[in-house]
């Protein structure tokens, strides 16, 4: 990943794993997922499609990683992740919702992760 887009990534790494600690906090609660949980998925969403364009920009200049398919991949991914997990269980509110949003958070940390390494 290009100087300017490894701190980004970085930021989604460590934002997703927050998610995911507060996700997983309510699913060992067995509450309900609070709404502001749900927001905090969404700013990871908005995060990673930032690091998305930035990334899409970089291959556009003309920086190519060795596999550009591995490469595209990850960036698909790391932008759908999130709102397929969040619409799977938009009207579900139950404790379980907060573990379809630990994995997908954790998910989308792996692969924010993968992305800086095609590059």
């Amino acid at each position: 990943m290009h100087g300017t887009l490894a701190p980004v990534a970085w930021i989604v790494v460590g934002y997703a794993v927050v998610v995911a600690l507060a996700a997983g906090l309510g699913l060992v609660l067995r509450a309900p997922r609070p709404r502001w949980l749900d927001q905090m998925a969404w700013i990871l969403e908005v995060l990673c499609v930032v690091l998305g364009l930035g990334a899409l920009g970089s291959l556009l200049q003309g920086n190519r990683p060795e596999s550009l398919s591995t490469h595209v991949g990850y960036l698909a991914a790391l932008v759908c992740i999130m709102p397929v997990a969040m619409g799977s269980m938009r009207e579900e509110r139950e404790s379980w919702s907060s573990g379809v949003v630990v994995v997908a958070a954790l998910a989308t940390a792996v692969v924010a992760v993968r992305l800086m390494m095609t590059r």
